[in-house]
C-alpha cells in the first residue's frame, strides 16, 4: 500500500534521513558540506536538530547524494538505481572543469598522473 510507505518515510526524520542518505553515499559530512557549498557544521545540524529542511539546499542536497527531493523529504521511496547510465558526482564534475580550463602543459601533466592511478587500479 502506498499510503503505509508514505506513513513509515514520515515516522523517520528529516536529519535520520538525510545522514542516512549521506553515509550511502560514500559522504562525511565535511564532503557533503563541500559539495553543496554548506559548512560540516551546518550538515550535523540538519542531521541532528533540524527536522525542517533547508529549502534552500534541498536540491543541491538531492543531486549530491543522487536521490529525488521526494526521497529526501521522505514522500517517496527510493527507487533501483539504473546501471545503464553512470552517475558522475557533481564534485567530480566541477574539477574536470576546473582541468579543462587549465594550461596545456600542467594539464597535460594531470591527465597523465591520472592514467598512472587508473593504470595501476586496473591490475588489481
Amino acid at each position: 500500500m502506498p499510503e503505509v510507505e508514505f506513513s513509515r518515510s514520515l515516522t523517520q526524520g528529516f536529519g535520520e534521513r538525510l545522514a542516512q542518505l549521506r553515509k550511502a553515499a560514500g559522504y562525511t559530512q565535511q564532503q557533503l558540506a563541500d559539495e553543496i557549498g554548506a559548512t560540516r557544521r551546518q550538515v550535523a545540524y540538519y542531521e541532528g536538530e533540524s527536522e525542517h529542511p533547508p529549502a534552500s539546499l534541498l536540491i543541491a542536497l538531492a543531486r549530491a547524494l543522487s536521490v529525488s527531493t521526494d526521497e529526501l523529504l521522505g514522500v517517496q521511496k527510493g527507487r533501483a538505481k539504473k546501471a545503464a547510465a553512470p552517475v558522475v558526482s557533481t564534485r567530480l564534475e566541477r574539477r574536470l572543469k576546473l582541468i579543462e580550463r587549465m594550461p596545456p602543459k600542467p594539464k597535460q601533466q594531470l591527465l597523465g598522473l591520472i592514467d598512472t592511478f587508473i593504470a595501476a587500479s586496473e591490475k588489481r
